[in-house]
């Protein structure tokens, strides 16, 4: 955490003294309109941003613990920037962590200038109730019930890390906060018919139909002639799978399947592995028509081990501008990994393998890339998966000139250094939408997912991809 950047050319105690002089000789001075409540919505979901530094008001490190310091972090709109204001009574609000459930607060119940600010569990005591003040900007101010005093980025500091604190009310950039109200995602669109879904992706026939694989015993097959009523299709290997038993210790389940018509075949890329294991084999398919059993085994194509630091699971083919073929795929350990393919064979052309996002260890995986415009678009899954409606899975991406990468988000971080904009995230009784994939239709680009409902099911997800003025992609 940095704690000790400078800005102000001049000490800001004499600053305050000389702001309160001149007020107590002039009080003209102050705002001719008073101050009025900002409108907050407590069933809402906020990111508090810093005039001063354009950074978000951040839980350090994801903690989750009593105690743990609050700092700014360049924008992710993640679970640790997402605020709820809590209402206190007498115009007072609580601040509380989407991730933690512990509130703002000012440490030891201190009074003075510099004060620690961290997160607590909410005892709705007044070190951790704040009066939302509007300037005269756009921004708010944050002023503390107990001390009085305004939450503040401390000495103007502008960099990741930069320490929150409480001071004197004098109004300045550093002060003041911008309410950013997420925003309220669309529900999936309409669907009918056999939708239980789980790691959903879908391919495009010749006809105009379309084909949709998902994770289950052999690999679940569903077509659909409107991309609206799904049924049933029967599975890809009927006669079950025993070249994939080695890694799913006798298993007939695998998982993600990747489905991509190219070259007059279907081709698909899927992984055999067991829940929590880097043990995990990823193998090829093909098959002129897609229709369940239809399909042939060509063998292994990549796998990991338990000395590896990557888990070869999650494939996505991937052919580009230049009609190289590649694979991307992974999950956790050292994150997302591509591998170049031969376009002959569909299987490695060589043994360099390329990182291309990760969390240092943490949730991430289901990768999909996407060509738009002059991007190569990273699709990946944050957080976790498969807890039902408990499930945390939300949809980001960043982009690169290349499809090797380097893969940056919004904010120009890199995606091997956790990046990553978000695009989609659970909201009311959608639950941990993820996996996703696109497709070009002829009615635009369409998103697929799997999300869970209140029942704990996993479900198809179908909404179509727009993208922003500057290129990045939204649901609707």
């Amino acid at each position: 955490m940095d704690t000790s950047a400078r800005s102000p050319a001049w000490p800001r105690r004499v600053l305050a003294l000389a702001i309160l002089a001149l007020l107590a000789v002039c009080p003209s001075l102050v705002a001719a309109g008073p101050a009025h409540a900002a409108t907050i919505d407590t069933s809402a979901s906020y990111v508090l941003v810093n005039r001063n530094s354009g950074k978000a008001l951040d839980v350090y490190n994801r903690a989750t613990n009593d105690g743990a310091p609050l700092v700014q972090w360049s924008r992710n709109d993640g679970t640790n920037q997402q605020w709820q204001f809590v209402d206190s009574g007498g115009g007072y609000y609580r601040l509380r962590s989407s991730l933690s459930g512990k509130v703002v607060d000012i440490s030891g119940r201190s009074t003075a200038d510099g004060a620690d600010v961290i997160q607590y569990t909410d005892k709705n005591a007044t070190n951790q109730q704040f009066r939302v003040v509007d300037t005269d900007s756009g921004y708010v101010k944050l002023i503390n019930r107990n001390s009085g005093k305004a939450l503040e980025i401390w000495e103007w500091s502008t960099a990741d890390g930069g320490r929150v604190s409480q001071y004197t009310d004098l109004g300045g950039a550093n002060q003041q906060w911008q309410l950013v109200k997420l925003t309220s995602y669309p529900g999936p669109g309409y669907v009918t018919g056999d939708v239980t879904v789980h790691d959903p992706e879908v391919t495009k026939k010749p006809d105009g139909t379309y084909l949709l694989a998902h994770t289950g015993d052999n690999i679940t097959l569903k077509t659909s002639s409107d991309r609206t009523a799904w049924r049933n299709a029967g599975v890809a290997f009927p006669g079950g799978a025993s070249w994939t038993h080695a890694y799913t210790n006798g298993s007939n389940t695998l998982w993600a399947p990747d489905i991509t018509y190219v070259n007059g075949k279907y081709f698909m890329y899927y992984a055999a592995s067991t829940f929590g294991s880097n043990h995990s084999g990823i193998f090829l398919a093909t098959s002129t028509t897609g229709a369940s059993g239809s399909w042939t085994n060509q063998g292994l194509v990549i796998e990991s081990n338990t000395s590896d630091n990557w888990n070869a699971i999650d494939p996505n083919l991937v052919v580009d501008d230049q009609g190289r073929w590649w694979l991307d795929f992974g999950s956790f350990w050292s994150g997302i990994k591509m591998v170049q393919l031969d376009p002959a064979s569909g299987k490695r052309l060589n043994s360099t393998i390329v990182s291309i996002s990760g969390r240092n260890g943490g949730a991430t995986e289901a990768p999909f890339i996407y060509r738009h415009g002059g991007y190569y678009y990273q699709f990946v899954s944050f957080d976790l998966c498969c807890k039902g409606a408990s499930s945390t899975y939300r949809i980001m991406v960043g982009r690169s000139t290349s499809v090797t990468g380097p893969y940056v988000d919004r904010n120009g971080t890199a995606m091997t250094s956790g990046g990553g904009t978000q695009v989609l995230a659970g909201h009311g009784s959608i639950h941990g939408p993820g996996h996703q994939a696109v497709l070009a239709d002829n009615d635009g680009d369409i998103l697929f997912y799997h999300w869970y409902a209140d029942d704990g099911s996993s479900r198809l997800g179908i909404n179509k991809l727009g993208w922003d003025g500057a290129g990045w992609p939204y649901v609707y």
